[in-house]
């Protein structure tokens, strides 16, 4: 093998070391990124526990009310014609297979429902497919950053609320990768518009005294269970996206230390060649000089 052969070799056994190098760092920092994630995911929970608890109790006196003296975020549409989804996807790649994983459930929740449809993009991936797709993208929400807080999902909130209550949208979904651990993100599909409030049989048999009075207290709690339900989905599609990152950097890695032993063999082999090939020329001109 030619010496400038040996020399690409060489070359590309440095590259794909500096490669490794890159990926074993972005894997690490992800893997610090989806701790934190986890953290807050479960920090937020105990809190929203006690305010579907709250929702359960003021529950029990919603069935006294016709329809339309219902709160208007817990009232059905008689007719579903356009429906609202929160879509929320990472905005930077490096993270394997998940952004597929989503648009791909996203374009069959689509073709399932067969209504109108309005999106809300949380990501420039989603962002990105929807806009390819011919989707409606009404709003954009493209850097919430590595660690969301509560308040960062409230513009978020607001618009479904509003669309919502001025009938541009009958229900309002939520699209997210739901964190199962650390290498399942499975892609969910909920509605938290209209709310469903569902009685618990843990608040029977208990009459609370709500000041000022049940109705307002409804009324101050039923935006915040909007708003919490997207910051969970939100904390939880963070939680997966670090994750997946970090096992596709881990792959990467993988893939470049084999790729690396296997170029590091034919390098090799190629130097022992290159080695023989020098010393049978040098053997055969001694024994011409003899001869």
């Amino acid at each position: 093998m030619a010496a400038g052969q040996l020399r690409l070799i060489k070359r590309r056994i440095r590259s794909i070391q500096n490669t490794a190098k890159i990926t074993r760092a972005m894997e690490l920092v992800a893997a610090s990124k989806m701790r934190r994630a986890q953290l807050n995911a479960v920090a937020a929970r105990p809190y929203a526990e006690r305010m579907q608890w709250v929702l359960a109790d003021l529950a029990e006196t919603l069935g006294q009310y016709e329809p339309e003296d219902l709160h208007p975020l817990l009232r059905e549409r008689a007719e579903v014609k356009t429906i609202e989804v929160i879509f929320i996807t990472p905005t930077r790649g490096l993270c394997g297979g998940l952004p597929g994983n989503l648009n791909r459930r996203m374009g069959q929740f689509t073709v399932e429902h067969g209504k109108e449809q309005r999106t809300v993009a949380v990501g420039r991936k989603g962002r990105d497919f929807m806009r390819r797709s011919g989707q409606n993208v009404v709003a954009e929400f493209l850097e919430l950053g590595d660690y969301p807080t509560y308040e960062h999902v409230q513009p978020i909130a607001r618009v479904a609320i509003d669309d919502f209550l001025n009938g541009d949208a009958d229900e309002v979904y939520i699209a997210y990768a739901k964190f199962v651990n650390m290498v399942t993100q499975a892609p969910a599909v909920e509605r938290i518009l209209p709310i469903v409030a569902e009685a618990d049989t843990a608040t029977e048999g208990v009459d609370y005294i709500y000041e000022p009075g049940r109705e307002a207290v409804l009324a101050e709690l039923l935006p915040r269970i909007v708003g919490r339900a997207i910051y969970a989905a939100v904390l939880e599609a963070a939680a997966s996206e670090q994750s997946a990152r970090m096992v596709a950097m881990r792959n990467a890695s993988d893939n470049a230390n084999e790729l690396m032993t296997d170029l590091t063999l034919v390098y090799n082999k190629a130097r022992q060649e290159s080695i023989t090939s020098e010393l049978l020329d040098i053997v055969g001109g001694v024994e011409a000089l003899a001869g």
